[in-house]
């Protein structure tokens, strides 16, 4: 059964990587990577149960945390053209 679930999950993953390719525009893109991030994690976990390695759910655990971290990283770039804190770069004092 859960041989299944990972060849479903690997299929899913190719279609989210076309649609990464294909996006019309950056935020379909974002959101298919994210997508991508999230199939990798079920993947990995999957394939941890498989294998009879409890471990692999700690590595999907981090995966799933720098997935969500490089999101938000990805977007605020694109929103303010800046990853660092706003206040250092007009100049202001705090």
């Amino acid at each position: 059964m859960f041989l299944v679930a990972a060849i479903a999950l690997f299929i899913a993953m190719v279609l989210v990587l076309i649609r990464l390719y294909a996006g019309p525009t950056l935020y379909d893109r974002v959101l298919a990577s994210n997508s991508f991030g999230t199939h990798t994690v079920l993947f990995i976990g999957v394939l941890g149960f498989l294998n009879g390695r409890p471990d692999f759910l700690d590595i999907a655990l981090l995966y799933a945390l720098i997935n969500f971290v490089g999101t938000i990283a990805i977007l605020k770039f694109f929103r303010y053209r800046a990853i660092g804190d706003m206040h250092q770069r007009n100049g202001a004092q705090k």
